[in-house]
Protein backbone atom coordinates (compact mmCIF):
# COMPACT_ATOMS: atom_id res chain seq x y z
CA UNK A 1 0.00 0.00 0.00
CA UNK A 2 0.99 3.27 -1.14
CA UNK A 3 2.21 6.07 2.07
CA UNK A 4 0.16 8.86 1.73
CA UNK A 5 2.21 12.06 1.16
CA UNK A 6 2.31 14.69 4.18
CA UNK A 7 0.71 18.10 3.16
CA UNK A 8 3.90 20.56 2.96
CA UNK A 9 1.78 23.35 2.73
CA UNK A 10 1.90 26.07 5.68
CA UNK A 11 -1.30 26.63 7.37
CA UNK A 12 -3.43 29.16 6.45
CA UNK A 13 -2.95 32.29 7.73
CA UNK A 14 0.67 31.67 8.32
CA UNK A 15 2.87 33.67 6.13
CA UNK A 16 6.16 31.72 4.52
CA UNK A 17 8.60 33.52 2.48
CA UNK A 18 11.20 32.46 -0.43
CA UNK A 19 14.64 33.44 -0.10
CA UNK A 20 14.64 36.76 -2.05
CA UNK A 21 11.30 37.75 -0.79
CA UNK A 22 12.75 36.97 3.35
CA UNK A 23 15.63 39.39 1.97
CA UNK A 24 13.38 42.29 1.16
CA UNK A 25 11.16 41.63 4.60
CA UNK A 26 14.69 41.06 6.60
CA UNK A 27 15.56 44.44 5.08
CA UNK A 28 12.43 46.78 6.14
CA UNK A 29 12.48 45.26 9.64
CA UNK A 30 16.22 45.92 9.82
CA UNK A 31 15.39 49.38 8.37
CA UNK A 32 12.99 49.75 11.32
CA UNK A 33 15.27 48.55 13.91
CA UNK A 34 17.89 50.57 13.07
CA UNK A 35 15.82 53.74 13.46
CA UNK A 36 14.34 53.00 16.50
CA UNK A 37 17.50 52.53 18.20
CA UNK A 38 18.38 55.42 16.43
CA UNK A 39 15.76 57.29 18.53
CA UNK A 40 17.51 55.48 21.85
CA UNK A 41 15.08 52.46 22.02
CA UNK A 42 16.00 49.66 23.81
CA UNK A 43 15.30 46.72 22.81
CA UNK A 44 13.25 43.30 24.72
CA UNK A 45 12.40 40.29 24.07
CA UNK A 46 9.33 38.96 25.89
CA UNK A 47 8.30 35.06 25.64
CA UNK A 48 5.62 33.88 23.22
CA UNK A 49 4.00 31.97 25.70
CA UNK A 50 2.72 33.63 28.85
CA UNK A 51 0.14 32.67 31.69
CA UNK A 52 -3.49 32.97 30.44
CA UNK A 53 -4.16 34.98 33.32
CA UNK A 54 -2.02 37.54 32.23
CA UNK A 55 -3.03 38.25 28.65
CA UNK A 56 -6.61 37.57 29.72
CA UNK A 57 -6.44 40.64 32.52
CA UNK A 58 -6.94 43.11 29.89
CA UNK A 59 -8.78 40.82 26.71
CA UNK A 60 -12.32 41.17 26.25
CA UNK A 61 -14.70 40.97 23.46
CA UNK A 62 -13.39 39.85 19.85
CA UNK A 63 -9.64 40.01 21.52
CA UNK A 64 -10.51 37.18 23.73
CA UNK A 65 -11.74 35.01 21.69
CA UNK A 66 -9.18 35.30 19.15
CA UNK A 67 -6.37 34.00 22.06
CA UNK A 68 -4.78 31.06 21.62
CA UNK A 69 -4.90 29.28 24.93
CA UNK A 70 -3.93 25.51 25.57
CA UNK A 71 -2.75 23.64 28.96
CA UNK A 72 0.16 21.76 30.09
CA UNK A 73 0.07 19.95 32.88
CA UNK A 74 -1.36 22.49 35.93
CA UNK A 75 -0.76 25.55 33.78
CA UNK A 76 -3.05 27.36 31.26
CA UNK A 77 -1.22 29.28 28.50
CA UNK A 78 -1.88 31.80 25.54
CA UNK A 79 0.35 32.95 23.30
CA UNK A 80 0.62 36.54 23.24
CA UNK A 81 -1.48 38.53 20.71
CA UNK A 82 0.19 41.75 21.00
CA UNK A 83 3.54 43.69 22.62
CA UNK A 84 1.35 45.70 25.05
CA UNK A 85 0.01 43.16 27.55
CA UNK A 86 3.52 41.60 27.94
CA UNK A 87 5.25 45.19 27.94
CA UNK A 88 2.78 46.21 30.81
CA UNK A 89 3.84 42.63 32.87
CA UNK A 90 7.36 43.71 31.87
CA UNK A 91 7.46 47.30 33.68
CA UNK A 92 5.33 45.64 36.51
CA UNK A 93 8.14 43.10 36.99
CA UNK A 94 11.38 44.46 36.38
CA UNK A 95 10.01 48.25 37.66
CA UNK A 96 13.04 48.74 40.19
CA UNK A 97 15.28 47.91 37.80
CA UNK A 98 14.45 50.06 34.56
CA UNK A 99 15.24 53.39 34.07
CA UNK A 100 12.12 55.69 33.59
CA UNK A 101 10.95 57.14 30.88
CA UNK A 102 11.15 53.57 29.88
CA UNK A 103 12.05 53.83 26.02
CA UNK A 104 11.69 50.08 24.75
CA UNK A 105 10.84 48.59 21.03
CA UNK A 106 10.24 45.21 20.32
CA UNK A 107 10.07 43.62 17.02
CA UNK A 108 8.62 39.50 16.51
CA UNK A 109 5.53 37.96 16.04
CA UNK A 110 2.10 37.59 18.00
CA UNK A 111 -0.66 35.32 17.74
CA UNK A 112 -4.34 35.80 16.56
CA UNK A 113 -7.22 33.02 15.77
CA UNK A 114 -8.95 35.17 13.87
CA UNK A 115 -10.31 34.25 10.28
CA UNK A 116 -7.29 34.56 7.42
CA UNK A 117 -7.71 37.10 4.42
CA UNK A 118 -6.02 39.31 2.39
CA UNK A 119 -4.17 41.05 5.05
CA UNK A 120 -4.77 39.20 7.80
CA UNK A 121 -3.00 36.69 9.48
CA UNK A 122 -2.86 34.28 12.44
CA UNK A 123 0.88 35.13 12.71
CA UNK A 124 2.24 37.89 11.94
CA UNK A 125 5.16 40.20 12.56
CA UNK A 126 4.09 43.93 14.94
CA UNK A 127 7.20 46.27 15.66
CA UNK A 128 6.46 48.48 18.51
CA UNK A 129 7.97 51.14 20.27
CA UNK A 130 6.85 52.49 23.35
CA UNK A 131 7.77 55.12 26.38
CA UNK A 132 6.89 54.80 29.25
CA UNK A 133 7.03 57.19 32.14
CA UNK A 134 6.70 56.98 35.73
CA UNK A 135 3.51 58.76 37.36
CA UNK A 136 3.69 61.07 34.38
CA UNK A 137 4.99 61.33 31.07
CA UNK A 138 5.53 65.07 29.24
CA UNK A 139 3.43 65.71 25.99
CA UNK A 140 7.28 66.31 24.52
CA UNK A 141 6.98 62.52 23.85
CA UNK A 142 4.45 62.80 22.12
CA UNK A 143 5.66 64.91 19.36
CA UNK A 144 8.40 62.46 18.97
CA UNK A 145 6.46 59.61 17.76
CA UNK A 146 5.35 61.36 14.54
CA UNK A 147 9.35 62.27 13.47
CA UNK A 148 10.13 58.02 13.99
CA UNK A 149 7.06 57.25 12.00
CA UNK A 150 8.23 59.86 9.23
CA UNK A 151 11.86 59.03 9.08
CA UNK A 152 11.15 55.44 8.66
CA UNK A 153 9.09 55.38 5.61
CA UNK A 154 11.33 57.86 3.97
CA UNK A 155 14.20 55.73 4.71
CA UNK A 156 11.84 52.63 3.03
CA UNK A 157 11.47 54.67 -0.31
CA UNK A 158 8.18 56.58 0.59
CA UNK A 159 7.78 60.22 0.06
CA UNK A 160 3.78 60.01 -0.43
CA UNK A 161 2.20 59.38 2.87
CA UNK A 162 0.40 61.06 5.50
CA UNK A 163 0.76 61.00 9.60
CA UNK A 164 -2.88 61.81 10.61
CA UNK A 165 -3.08 62.86 14.40
CA UNK A 166 -5.94 63.35 16.94
CA UNK A 167 -6.41 63.88 20.53
CA UNK A 168 -9.39 61.68 22.52
CA UNK A 169 -9.96 63.95 24.82
CA UNK A 170 -11.03 66.45 21.98
CA UNK A 171 -14.18 63.99 21.12
CA UNK A 172 -14.66 62.85 25.02
CA UNK A 173 -15.05 66.85 25.18
CA UNK A 174 -17.22 66.98 22.21
CA UNK A 175 -19.36 64.30 23.64
CA UNK A 176 -19.95 65.48 27.44
CA UNK A 177 -20.61 69.22 25.80
CA UNK A 178 -23.72 68.00 24.04
CA UNK A 179 -24.81 65.62 26.73
CA UNK A 180 -24.56 62.51 24.83
CA UNK A 181 -21.17 60.99 26.98
CA UNK A 182 -22.81 57.90 27.86
CA UNK A 183 -23.04 56.62 24.03
CA UNK A 184 -19.84 57.71 22.85
CA UNK A 185 -18.94 54.14 22.47
CA UNK A 186 -21.58 53.68 19.79
CA UNK A 187 -20.69 56.89 18.72
CA UNK A 188 -16.79 57.01 17.86
CA UNK A 189 -17.68 53.12 16.62
CA UNK A 190 -19.61 54.89 14.17
CA UNK A 191 -17.45 57.58 13.36
CA UNK A 192 -14.43 55.39 12.94
CA UNK A 193 -16.23 53.63 10.13
CA UNK A 194 -16.84 56.99 8.28
CA UNK A 195 -14.70 56.06 5.08
CA UNK A 196 -16.01 52.49 4.82
CA UNK A 197 -19.97 53.18 4.57
CA UNK A 198 -19.99 56.94 3.79
CA UNK A 199 -21.40 60.03 5.67
CA UNK A 200 -25.20 58.72 4.82
CA UNK A 201 -24.54 55.69 6.27
CA UNK A 202 -22.80 56.97 9.84
CA UNK A 203 -25.95 59.56 9.92
CA UNK A 204 -28.20 57.36 10.45
CA UNK A 205 -26.39 54.87 12.62
CA UNK A 206 -26.53 58.06 15.38
CA UNK A 207 -29.76 58.69 15.03
CA UNK A 208 -30.13 55.31 15.48
CA UNK A 209 -28.05 55.43 18.90
CA UNK A 210 -31.13 58.50 19.76
CA UNK A 211 -28.66 61.41 19.04
CA UNK A 212 -30.81 64.60 18.01
CA UNK A 213 -30.68 65.76 14.99
CA UNK A 214 -28.62 69.54 16.39
CA UNK A 215 -25.74 67.20 17.74
CA UNK A 216 -25.69 65.00 14.80
CA UNK A 217 -25.28 68.22 13.00
CA UNK A 218 -22.65 69.20 15.47
CA UNK A 219 -20.28 66.15 15.41
CA UNK A 220 -19.94 66.29 11.56
CA UNK A 221 -19.56 70.00 11.72
CA UNK A 222 -17.32 69.11 13.76
CA UNK A 223 -15.07 66.38 12.32
CA UNK A 224 -15.94 68.47 8.96
CA UNK A 225 -13.17 70.74 9.83
CA UNK A 226 -10.56 70.76 7.04
CA UNK A 227 -7.47 72.32 6.24
CA UNK A 228 -3.69 72.96 7.18
CA UNK A 229 -3.27 72.17 11.01
CA UNK A 230 -3.38 75.84 11.84
CA UNK A 231 -6.48 76.37 9.95
CA UNK A 232 -8.11 73.32 12.02
CA UNK A 233 -6.54 74.16 15.31
CA UNK A 234 -8.29 77.56 14.65
CA UNK A 235 -11.77 76.60 13.53
CA UNK A 236 -11.65 74.45 16.92
CA UNK A 237 -10.97 77.32 19.13
CA UNK A 238 -14.00 78.86 17.29
CA UNK A 239 -15.91 75.67 18.23
CA UNK A 240 -18.89 76.66 20.73
CA UNK A 241 -18.10 73.85 22.94
CA UNK A 242 -18.05 74.55 26.55
CA UNK A 243 -16.27 71.92 27.99
CA UNK A 244 -12.69 71.69 30.28
CA UNK A 245 -11.55 68.56 28.57
CA UNK A 246 -12.53 69.59 25.22
CA UNK A 247 -10.50 72.84 25.62
CA UNK A 248 -7.37 70.49 27.39
CA UNK A 249 -7.17 68.26 24.35
CA UNK A 250 -7.23 71.13 21.61
CA UNK A 251 -4.23 72.47 23.93
CA UNK A 252 -2.10 69.56 23.94
CA UNK A 253 -2.92 68.98 20.39
CA UNK A 254 -2.19 72.38 19.66
CA UNK A 255 1.30 71.95 21.48
CA UNK A 256 2.15 68.49 20.08
CA UNK A 257 1.78 70.06 16.43
CA UNK A 258 4.10 72.51 17.41
CA UNK A 259 7.04 70.14 18.50
CA UNK A 260 6.25 68.21 15.50
CA UNK A 261 6.67 71.11 13.09
CA UNK A 262 9.88 71.49 14.84
CA UNK A 263 11.13 68.08 14.63
CA UNK A 264 11.26 68.56 11.08
CA UNK A 265 8.30 66.39 9.65
CA UNK A 266 6.91 68.92 6.84
CA UNK A 267 3.03 69.56 6.94
CA UNK A 268 3.02 67.36 3.61
CA UNK A 269 3.09 64.09 5.43
CA UNK A 270 1.03 65.16 8.60
CA UNK A 271 -2.31 66.56 8.98
CA UNK A 272 -4.94 66.93 12.11
CA UNK A 273 -7.87 64.52 11.33
CA UNK A 274 -10.72 64.98 13.53
CA UNK A 275 -12.44 61.47 12.61
CA UNK A 276 -9.76 59.04 14.09
CA UNK A 277 -11.38 57.38 16.68
CA UNK A 278 -9.08 54.50 17.23
CA UNK A 279 -8.62 52.68 20.71
CA UNK A 280 -12.23 53.25 22.64
CA UNK A 281 -11.54 51.91 25.77
CA UNK A 282 -7.59 52.85 26.01
CA UNK A 283 -6.28 55.70 24.58
CA UNK A 284 -6.83 58.83 26.66
CA UNK A 285 -5.36 61.60 24.49
CA UNK A 286 -3.04 62.02 21.43
CA UNK A 287 -3.77 59.43 18.63
CA UNK A 288 -2.26 58.65 15.59
CA UNK A 289 -2.92 56.88 12.10
CA UNK A 290 -0.57 56.65 9.24
CA UNK A 291 -1.23 56.00 5.46
CA UNK A 292 0.50 55.52 2.32
CA UNK A 293 -1.58 58.43 0.11
CA UNK A 294 -0.85 55.83 -3.30
CA UNK A 295 -2.28 52.87 -2.04
CA UNK A 296 -5.67 54.12 0.98
CA UNK A 297 -6.91 51.12 0.19
CA UNK A 298 -4.34 48.74 2.58
CA UNK A 299 -5.53 50.96 5.52
CA UNK A 300 -3.29 52.60 8.37
CA UNK A 301 0.18 50.64 8.41
CA UNK A 302 0.95 52.61 11.76
CA UNK A 303 -1.21 53.27 14.24
CA UNK A 304 -1.47 53.88 18.12
CA UNK A 305 -1.39 56.66 20.54
CA UNK A 306 -1.19 57.77 24.49
CA UNK A 307 -2.44 56.21 27.56
CA UNK A 308 -2.79 57.00 30.95
CA UNK A 309 -2.50 53.69 32.15
CA UNK A 310 -0.69 50.52 31.15
CA UNK A 311 -0.37 48.22 33.87
CA UNK A 312 -3.07 48.57 36.38
CA UNK A 313 -3.83 44.57 36.52
CA UNK A 314 -0.57 43.85 37.74
CA UNK A 315 1.00 46.78 39.80
CA UNK A 316 -0.48 49.94 41.79
CA UNK A 317 1.74 52.18 40.00
CA UNK A 318 0.62 54.49 37.95
CA UNK A 319 2.30 53.90 34.18
CA UNK A 320 1.18 56.33 31.61
CA UNK A 321 2.67 55.86 28.16
CA UNK A 322 3.06 56.74 24.68
CA UNK A 323 3.73 53.99 21.31
CA UNK A 324 2.76 53.18 17.88
CA UNK A 325 2.93 49.20 16.39
CA UNK A 326 4.04 48.85 12.70
CA UNK A 327 2.11 45.63 11.53
CA UNK A 328 4.97 44.63 9.22
CA UNK A 329 3.88 41.09 8.02
CA UNK A 330 0.55 43.11 6.86
CA UNK A 331 2.94 45.60 5.64
CA UNK A 332 4.72 43.46 3.67
CA UNK A 333 1.88 41.24 1.92
CA UNK A 334 0.53 43.91 0.56
CA UNK A 335 3.05 45.91 -1.10
CA UNK A 336 4.56 42.91 -2.37
CA UNK A 337 1.19 42.03 -4.28
CA UNK A 338 0.56 45.32 -5.91
CA UNK A 339 3.99 45.05 -7.15
CA UNK A 340 5.58 47.77 -5.37
CA UNK A 341 8.45 45.59 -3.28
CA UNK A 342 11.07 43.95 -5.68
CA UNK A 343 13.25 41.31 -4.73
CA UNK A 344 16.57 40.87 -5.84
CA UNK A 345 19.34 38.49 -4.67
CA UNK A 346 18.37 35.49 -2.83
CA UNK A 347 21.51 35.36 -0.46
CA UNK A 348 23.43 37.68 1.21
CA UNK A 349 27.16 36.62 -0.41
CA UNK A 350 28.27 39.16 -2.55
CA UNK A 351 31.16 36.74 -3.48
CA UNK A 352 31.76 34.01 -4.75
CA UNK A 353 35.35 31.77 -4.40
CA UNK A 354 35.57 29.07 -6.63
CA UNK A 355 39.00 27.02 -6.12
CA UNK A 356 40.41 25.50 -9.74
CA UNK A 357 43.00 23.31 -7.88
CA UNK A 358 42.80 20.46 -5.13
CA UNK A 359 44.49 22.90 -2.29
CA UNK A 360 41.78 24.68 -0.86
CA UNK A 361 43.92 26.40 1.84
CA UNK A 362 44.23 29.68 -0.56
CA UNK A 363 40.78 29.84 -0.74
CA UNK A 364 39.85 29.33 2.59
CA UNK A 365 42.25 31.79 3.88
CA UNK A 366 41.03 34.60 1.44
CA UNK A 367 37.40 33.76 2.49
CA UNK A 368 38.71 34.79 6.31
CA UNK A 369 40.16 37.75 5.24
CA UNK A 370 37.38 39.24 3.11
CA UNK A 371 34.37 37.99 6.30
CA UNK A 372 36.84 40.05 8.22
CA UNK A 373 36.42 42.98 6.13
CA UNK A 374 32.34 43.05 6.49
CA UNK A 375 32.36 41.27 2.40
CA UNK A 376 29.70 38.41 2.91
CA UNK A 377 31.71 35.44 1.02
CA UNK A 378 30.81 31.76 0.22
CA UNK A 379 32.85 28.67 -0.90
CA UNK A 380 32.09 26.77 -3.94
CA UNK A 381 33.29 23.11 -1.93
CA UNK A 382 31.18 20.99 -5.12
CA UNK A 383 33.04 19.08 -7.64
CA UNK A 384 31.86 19.63 -11.10
CA UNK A 385 32.20 21.85 -14.72
CA UNK A 386 32.64 25.23 -13.63
CA UNK A 387 30.01 26.09 -16.17
CA UNK A 388 28.18 24.41 -13.08
CA UNK A 389 29.78 26.40 -10.39
CA UNK A 390 29.00 29.81 -12.04
CA UNK A 391 25.35 28.94 -12.73
CA UNK A 392 24.97 28.72 -8.97
CA UNK A 393 26.01 31.80 -8.45
CA UNK A 394 23.97 33.12 -10.76
CA UNK A 395 20.79 31.61 -9.77
CA UNK A 396 21.19 33.13 -6.26
CA UNK A 397 21.91 36.74 -7.77
CA UNK A 398 25.74 36.56 -6.49
CA UNK A 399 27.44 39.47 -8.41
CA UNK A 400 31.05 38.37 -7.80
CA UNK A 401 32.80 34.97 -8.46
CA UNK A 402 36.55 34.66 -8.22
CA UNK A 403 38.90 32.24 -9.08
CA UNK A 404 42.30 30.92 -7.13
CA UNK A 405 44.18 29.14 -9.44
CA UNK A 406 48.09 28.13 -9.53
CA UNK A 407 48.47 31.62 -11.18
CA UNK A 408 46.86 33.46 -8.88
CA UNK A 409 48.79 32.12 -6.46
CA UNK A 410 52.15 32.83 -7.87
CA UNK A 411 51.24 36.29 -9.27
CA UNK A 412 49.70 37.37 -5.33
CA UNK A 413 46.37 38.37 -7.78
CA UNK A 414 42.89 37.27 -8.35
CA UNK A 415 40.68 37.09 -11.61
CA UNK A 416 37.85 38.90 -10.08
CA UNK A 417 34.59 38.29 -12.58
CA UNK A 418 31.22 40.13 -12.60
CA UNK A 419 28.39 37.82 -13.31
CA UNK A 420 26.16 40.33 -14.77
CA UNK A 421 28.36 42.40 -16.95
CA UNK A 422 30.72 39.12 -17.34
CA UNK A 423 33.92 41.36 -17.34
CA UNK A 424 37.08 39.82 -15.71
CA UNK A 425 40.09 41.27 -13.88
CA UNK A 426 43.35 41.00 -12.22
CA UNK A 427 43.19 42.67 -8.93
CA UNK A 428 45.06 42.45 -5.26
CA UNK A 429 43.80 41.89 -2.21
CA UNK A 430 43.56 45.29 -1.47
CA UNK A 431 42.22 45.98 -4.12
CA UNK A 432 39.13 43.14 -4.44
CA UNK A 433 38.36 44.65 -0.72
CA UNK A 434 38.12 47.89 -1.27
CA UNK A 435 36.03 47.11 -4.84
CA UNK A 436 33.27 44.48 -3.27
CA UNK A 437 32.72 46.71 0.17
Amino acid sequence: MKKEKIQTGPLSGFMELLPAQQMVFNKILDTIRRIYEAFGFIPIDTPILERAEVLLAKAGGETEKQIYQFKKGDTNLAMRFDHTVPLARYVAEYYNELTFPFRRYAIGKVYRGERPQAGRFREFYQCDIDIIGDNNLDLRFDAEIPSIIYMILRELGFDKFTIRVNNRKIFNGLFSGLNVAEKSTGIMQSVDKLEKIGTAAVRLELQELGLQSEAVQSIFDFIGLKGSCDEILDGLKKFTIDDSQFNEGVKELSEVVTMIKQLGVPESNFTIDLAIARGLDYYTGTVYETRLDEYPEIGSICSGGRYDDLASYYTNRLLPGVGISIGLTRLFDQLYKKGVLKTGPSTPTKLLILPMMDDLGPSLSLATTLRNNGIPTEISLVQGKTKKRLGYADKLHIPYVIFIGENEIQENRYTLKRLDTGEQESITLEELVNKIK
